[in-house]
């Protein structure tokens, strides 16, 4: 028998809404519950990894996840939260993306032998030889076009249009959840809160297709900035949970910056502290906000979680580097693995070696391909303000006396307080 993990939901904050029923199932014996993720690109993001926590949750209250992979509702998009129609991924690159997603959710969920054991399936399996009369007789059948058009995902699309593919996406996402009660003993599905209708378009074709009544929905609260926008986003796009699209450091820095409002509720959701723990924490941060001990640990803990270990430690050199008192000589001194984690997320230009013939001016102009400054005016200026640091050194004028190398190739530029840029000597 499972534990309550809605208690733990509750103090979270990652409860929305639940059907009626599934406290009192849960206290009386284990439930397999599942969340679906749909496979439009390599990697998942934050927002998945939102989800991904309900399920390690549901597992460490000793129930069993599934984490299905829309290998077939993938060719179709998920109308629920989208102002206009997604474009189709062809088959190949939906089989690419579903092999990716596969492999990072083995990294977050226990798969070992055991009745908690975790496991992971692809719609494609049941929906790839189901025809279209059989898709009509066997689904389409048992929910009538009103009860469809009634759900939010609909009825936030009637103006801008919604095409007939989109509308039957609650059908196939419901028939999912029917199909892993049947074959699965599925009885709970759990999803953001934009996906309440969908879901409980899958309890209703449950019940309409002969099940019983023990088939539950719960949803967790979509993640906002503390200035209402969508949360999982920096100035380049999604942040990722493959380290090769959003690097560990990249991916440590988003959350070490997420403001003090955000970073207590954060913490609740994206960590596995417990409660006393991080009402200690905030208790520590109130007294001095500017040690921001709330960001601190959430970075921390979420990049360990995602990269391990070994990508935290990457992460906190690469900050330590660039922004703390790191030296030269821990750049120096890491092997070259290290060294390409580390400064994986600097933009990066090529120097060549005539260029030092010029002045630091030309060099970090014309000599970068305007990869630090547009112009060669602008270089002097941030030069004389001595706004420039060279490999750790200051530059107060533009002629070039001496300069050494970083791992005998390489000028770490730092333009300000937060730009850095990596040069490599081309001779």
């Amino acid at each position: 028998m499972g534990r309550n993990f809605i208690e733990e939901f509750r103090w979270r904050g990652m409860l929305q809404d639940m059907t009626p029923g599934l406290e009192d199932f849960i206290t009386k014996e284990q439930i397999t519950g599942y969340i679906g993720f749909d496979p439009t690109a390599t990697s998942l993001h934050i927002g998945n990894l939102a989800t991904i926590i309900l399920l390690i949750h549901l597992q460490n209250a000793g129930h069993k996840p599934i984490a299905l992979v829309g290998g077939a509702t993938g060719m179709i998009g998920d109308p629920s939260g989208k102002s206009a129609e997604r474009n189709l991924l062809d088959s190949e690159s939906i089989s690419q993306n579903v092999a990716a997603i596969k492999k990072q959710l083995e990294r977050f969920l226990d798969f070992s032998q055991g009745p908690c054991q975790a496991e992971v399936v692809n719609n494609l399996d049941w929906f790839g030889e189901m025809s279209a009369i059989d898709f009509l007789r066997t689904i389409g059948k048992h929910l009538t076009v009103n009860y469809m058009l009634s759900k939010d995902s609909v009825q936030s699309r009637m103006e801008t249009g919604l095409s007939f593919t989109e509308f039957s996406y609650q059908l196939l996402q419901g028939f999912d959840f029917q199909w892993l009660y049947k074959n699965k003993n599925c009885r709970l599905q759990l999803g953001g809160s934009d996906q309440w209708g969908n879901i409980t378009a899958g309890t209703e074709l449950i019940r309409r297709m002969g099940g019983t009544q023990d088939a539950f929905a719960v949803t967790t609260p979509l993640i906002t900035k503390s200035d209402g926008s969508k949360f999982g986003k920096s100035e380049d796009g999604n942040i990722w949970l493959d380290p090769a699209l959003t690097s560990p450091y990249q991916f440590f820095q988003f959350f070490l910056n997420v403001s003090d409002d955000e970073a207590l509720p954060l913490l609740k959701r994206f960590t596995f502290l417990n409660k006393e723990k991080i009402e200690q924490l905030n208790t520590e941060h109130l007294v001095d906000p500017s040690a921001r001990i709330l960001q601190k640990a959430l970075a921390e803990e979420v990049t360990k979680l995602v990269h391990k270990e070994e990508g935290l430690i990457t992460a906190k050199l690469t900050t330590d580097v660039l922004f703390g008192k790191g030296t030269l000589s821990d750049l120096e001194n890491i092997s070259e693995a290290q060294f390409e984690s580390v400064l994986s997320g600097v933009p990066r230009g090529i120097i060549q070696k005539e260029e030092f013939e010029t002045d630091w001016i030309n060099v970090l102009s014309n000599g970068s391909q305007n990869l630090i400054f547009p112009s060669k005016s602008e270089a002097k200026k941030m030069i004389q303000a001595g706004a420039v640091v060279i490999n750790k050194v200051k530059i107060s004028e533009p002629a070039i006396s001496e300069y050494n190398l970083l791992r005998g190739k390489f000028l770490l530029i730092q333009k300000g307080k937060k730009n850095y840029f990596l040069l490599e000597y081309v001779q």
